[in-house]
């Protein structure tokens, strides 16, 4: 009886890893790629950046944003001529069953979306893909994560597209 209770647990552990795996693949394919500019904030950084106290109004808000925060890492790429051709690409890796879209905006030809992977009130990764014929970003930022907060985060990073975080707000539960 067991061993057939184990046998559908260790099916789903192995498939919710394979589809967080479907998007590390992506940024590991990518990473050595000249042609994108690749940022990865281990969870040690934020954990220091957390302990640096300043009189600076500013640098308390994004002190307080990324005290709860574990990891970030960022692929992005300007002036490339297949931008629409990689969000689709990295479109398809989502994991649709594993996140819930928040955000969906497309002007003219830049496409933004954003998804959010929680469990219960608790936001734990997020993860924000834009594409336009000439650009390509993939935002993927884990740990507790406050929505009201973020936006703070995206003023704090001078990474092209990171700017959508703006958008978002807490989601209605």
């Amino acid at each position: 009886m067991k061993k057939v209770l184990l046998l559908p647990l260790l099916f789903i552990a192995a498939t919710l890893s394979a589809q967080n795996d479907a998007i590390n693949r992506f940024f590991s394919q990518y990473m050595d790629d000249e042609r994108f500019t690749v940022v990865f904030v281990s969870p040690k950084m934020f954990n220091l950046v957390s302990k640096i106290s300043t009189d600076d109004e500013d640098w308390e808000k994004f002190r307080d944003v990324v005290g709860g925060l574990k990891g970030l890492r960022v692929l992005t790429a300007d002036s490339i001529a297949d931008g629409m051709k990689l969000y689709k690409e990295a479109l398809d890796k989502v994991p649709a069953t594993e996140y819930e879209e928040l955000l969906t905006v497309r002007d003219g030809k830049e496409n933004v979306r954003i998804w959010v992977k929680d469990s219960g009130n608790i936001i734990n990764e997020l993860l924000l893909l834009v594409g336009a014929p000439d650009q390509f970003v993939l935002l993927s930022l884990s740990g507790k994560i406050d929505l009201d907060k973020v936006s703070n985060l995206s003023k704090g990073l001078d990474i092209n597209g990171v700017k959508h975080l703006e958008k978002v707000k807490t989601k209605e539960r």
